[in-house]
């Protein structure tokens, strides 16, 4: 929305300047008189400000959180169940809401309901803050007049998605740092503590052992070229990001961070876990099965999960039942298959999967709680390993100074 230079006097007839955001110039006009100032000059703001202002859009869009979405949901199912027209619930909700991205958004939708197009079809033209899955439970709701019943589902699952996300970065929060406390002590050691050492070493005129020489080296060249270094890393990460960029490449990724150890099971879990929640939101929404698993496929963020599935769609376009599909993608426990079975069998599908998600996030629950103690020896091996090459590396040559001074 553009800002405006205005110039208007008060009561008492002074001059006042101002800036308003507004939809044009006479929107602006009308704030001006609403504040009980009479208008003189109204015009466009500087390309200054609207390029502060591309910039605050561009960081509230990256800001955005899965708990501004949630609470959306939330408070437009309290409006739409109590009645309120949904153009009005929009427009109220336009002024609680923070994020500044998501208000360009309901004000454009408000626009677009006023001119007599349905919720979801206005949602689409705000795909990059509404998904396929949103939009799509949307449109269901819509056609099915149960709107706001689609709302509270979005809701539920958009609460579930932040608790899982809250609970593994909880979990990782401490190797995390960590590792970076591990970083920045080895570049203080090279940078700092190392040539200190080497000064002493060379004022005595000391025969180093080999592990000393290889730390001094080290040393040496990261004091001397460490914008070499800095490239490197840059050139590497630009590698890296360009090669994951790729569909190929983005599978091979994302298939190494289910084998990780440690954490790779619990990304397994925590992925499979939302597949089978949307997935039986969407169906019990009444999404059409092939449909529903095309925007579970979509919203699922590991490339290789999704291909899986993707096999797994063609099979049940083909006739093939879900279960045993499913058991060909080699990604669900036998008790998992066997509860998809009943389902198929009861008509109950939906039910099923949530079943099968309430397994997994327990099982996900119990690994996070156990992540610590499988991670702290691996980090207590690498702090030993720096220790021990401290000691042989700095500590070795001046113990043999001290026995040849004895």
């Amino acid at each position: 929305m553009p800002h405006f230079k205005c110039k208007a006097r008060n009561a008492e007839g002074k001059l006042v300047l101002s800036i308003i955001e507004a939809e044009n110039q006479f929107k602006a006009a009308q704030i001006l008189n609403s504040r009980g100032l009479t208008p003189i000059n109204i015009s466009v703001n500087s390309s200054s400000n609207d390029l502060l202002e591309k910039f605050n859009k561009w960081q509230a869009l990256n800001s955005l959180e899965l708990t501004d979405l949630m609470l959306f949901s939330r408070q437009m199912y309290s409006l739409t169940k109590a009645g309120v027209p949904i153009v009005r619930s929009i427009r109220s909700l336009v002024e609680s809401t923070r994020n500044i991205a998501l208000v360009d958004a309901l004000k454009d939708i408000a626009k677009r309901l006023e001119s007599g197009s349905a919720l979801s079809p206005a949602l689409l033209y705000h795909q990059n803050i509404f998904s396929n899955l949103f939009i799509s439970i949307i449109n269901v709701g819509e056609n099915s007049g149960g709107l706001e019943s689609a709302f509270l589902q979005i809701s539920k699952y958009l609460e579930q998605e932040k608790d899982t996300q809250s609970r593994i970065k909880s979990a990782l929060r401490y190797p995390t740092m960590v590792l970076i406390a591990i970083s920045i002590a080895i570049i203080v050691i090279n940078i700092y503590v190392i040539p200190a050492f080497r000064h002493v070493f060379d004022s005595m005129h000391a025969e180093l052992p080999w592990q000393t020489t290889l730390l001094i080296n080290i040393s040496d060249f990261t004091v001397n070229y460490w914008y070499y270094l800095l490239v490197m890393m840059i050139a590497l990460f630009a590698i890296f990001k360009k090669a994951i960029d790729t569909p190929e490449g983005r599978i091979l990724w994302d298939k190494f961070l289910l084998r990780m150890p440690a954490i790779g099971s619990i990304v397994e879990r925590a992925t499979m876990e939302r597949f089978c929640r949307s997935f039986a939101m969407t169906l019990s929404a009444g999404v059409p099965l092939i449909q529903g698993l095309n925007l579970v496929i979509d919203a699922i963020d590991n490339r290789y999960v999704s291909s899986k599935l993707e096999q797994m769609r063609l099979g049940i376009e083909k006739g093939d039942t879900i279960s045993r599909m499913a058991r060909n993608t080699q990604l669900f426990p036998t008790l998992v298959i066997q509860m998809i079975m009943v389902g198929e069998e009861t008509g109950n599908i939906s039910e099923m999967l949530l079943e099968v998600a309430d397994f997994y996030k327990t099982e996900v629950d119990t690994d996070l709680k156990n992540i610590s103690s499988a991670i702290e020896p691996i980090l207590i091996c690498i702090i030993g390993g720096m220790v021990l090459i401290l000691a042989l590396g700095i500590f070795l040559p001046m113990w043999n100074l001290s026995s040849a001074m004895h």
